[in-house]
């Protein structure tokens, strides 16, 4: 029998090549090992205040991304988080066990709270509560993580087992499936690739649009001419060939110490590959893009599935808390 991952995302919208790169290329292996539960956190992303304007739109346009990448709801169940509120309630039974103390260490809170000290609200208090909803709703084993998000998990650990230390053991303790996610730096050479930053390549984006943006890059800054030798090891661009191109790594890299290749030919070469990497998957998003219908029925779907799951898992918690 196959254990069962959650995993969940914020809905940015189209998403870029450091988010293919970082996860959803692992999402779709996965699909393979796995009975996979991906969702779109559309209620997380409110505890920031971001301009929720284009939710919807951002909601549409990642599914599009996830399901062109190759997320196959045959496979995998896949929905919006609030279209789950059965989360919601569950949230707020655990958040009746979840010491305060607790929440108010976690260092992503601390952050948060630094970089918007005007709104330091309850939800973004209670996040990790409603990460944990998220995960034992479904009665994941397993969480795809990277190192820096083991803390966050250990958490909802904790809050499992003093569910159980208190009323019963309705939840599995969730494992932690560290993956080597790459760190893909943005087209700035410093930031990790973000479009808050818009220093990002959509996947999504046309041959022409990707050229254009990797014109912009960052690349040496010693290197001031076409005639001075460059330093691949210190250069983005040479980094993003390794993900899209890395068969001809040794060659860029001799050809760019040597002079023989400047950065303007570096771009474009990586423009190349990475055009040539997802014409498949472009492609691909034409055709579900051109098919909304198909695509709400996906969600819907997904979260029907979901409900099933979640009612059933809600109904264990109520009856251990004594509240049937």
């Amino acid at each position: 029998m196959k254990g069962r991952v959650f995993s969940g995302a914020r809905p940015t919208g189209k998403q870029h090549i450091g988010n293919y790169l970082g996860a959803i290329q692992n999402y779709v292996k996965l699909q393979e090992e796995y009975e996979c539960i991906y969702c779109i956190v559309d209620i997380h992303s409110l505890t920031t205040m971001e301009d929720v304007s284009n939710m919807q739109g951002n909601i549409h346009e990642m599914i599009v991304d996830w399901l062109a990448a190759g997320l196959d709801p045959d496979k995998s169940v896949l929905f919006v988080q609030s279209h789950v509120p059965e989360v919601m309630e569950l949230h707020t039974l655990l958040s009746m066990v979840t010491p305060l103390g607790w929440l108010l260490r976690v260092p992503t809170f601390k952050e948060k709270a630094r970089m918007q000290p005007q709104n330091v609200n309850y939800g973004l208090v209670g996040y990790p509560v409603l990460m944990t909803s998220d995960i034992v709703l479904y009665k994941a084993d397993a969480v795809p993580v990277g190192e820096d998000q083991l803390p966050h998990l250990e958490l909802a650990r904790e809050i499992v087992r003093r569910f159980k230390d208190m009323f019963s053991p309705v939840f599995p303790e969730p494992q932690a499936r560290v993956t080597s996610s790459p760190l893909v730096l943005g087209l700035d050479g410093v930031n990790k690739m973000s479009k808050s930053l818009d220093n990002q390549v959509d996947m999504a984006a046309t041959p022409e649009e990707t050229e254009k943006r990797l014109k912009a890059a960052y690349t040496d800054p010693q290197r001031r001419y076409r005639s001075d030798p460059g330093r691949p090891e210190i250069c983005n661009i040479y980094k993003l060939h390794g993900f899209f191109d890395p068969e001809n790594m040794a060659d860029i890299a001799e050809r760019c110490r040597s002079a023989r290749i400047g950065c303007v030919e570096c771009k474009k070469m990586l423009a190349q590959a990475i055009n040539t990497t997802l014409q498949p998957f472009r492609e691909k998003r034409a055709d579900i893009a051109a098919n909304p219908e198909y695509v709400k029925e996906v969600l819907d779907d997904g979260a029907r599935r979901a409900r099933i799951m979640a009612g059933e898992t809600l109904g264990e918690v109520k009856e251990a808390m004594h509240l049937l």
